[in-house]
């Protein structure tokens, strides 16, 4: 891992520690908040997001001390809005998707060429994020749309 500035990629990893955090909370809250026809299969699907996103807590907690260095155990930013309809906890995701991807692609560019580890580690959870975030896009889209739920903004 020579030649990473080792405050910026373990800033990083905390802010994606914070961040993954934050949304096992945010998950959690939405999952209590969903009701009628479709409310299992919702309340199924925010609960098992707020499970990966304690996975992808204790991933970056492991990365960080790998490094040898202290993990926060502060929790990032909870937005509430008190909009429970689907669509709102939908884009409010998105939102926190977005920002958590951003974080990734940052702790990617400090690594690339650097740590094989950490990059590899960063294009993993880009991949995971990106993922998850066209996901929730589909869910925005109304049956038959075909343009993205991005696209249409």
């Amino acid at each position: 891992m020579n030649g990473i500035d080792k405050e910026r990629v373990v800033g990083l990893l905390n802010k994606i520690l914070e961040q993954e955090l934050a949304g096992v909370v945010r998950y959690t809250h939405y999952s209590f908040l969903v009701f009628g026809f479709n409310r299992i299969p919702i309340v199924s699907w925010l609960r098992g997001q707020a499970d990966e996103s304690l996975v992808h807590a204790q991933e970056a907690g492991e990365m960080i001390t790998l490094l040898g260095e202290h993990p926060s155990l502060n929790i990032g930013p909870l937005l509430e809005t008190h909009n429970h309809d689907i669509a709102a906890i939908l884009r409010e995701s998105l939102e926190a998707e977005s920002a958590a991807l951003d974080l990734y692609r940052d702790l990617l560019e400090a690594t690339s060429g650097k740590s094989v580890t950490l990059e590899e580690y960063a294009r993993k959870m880009i991949y995971a994020e990106e993922v998850h975030a066209s996901e929730v896009d589909k869910m925005l889209r109304m049956p038959g749309e075909i343009a993205t739920y991005a696209d249409k903004k």
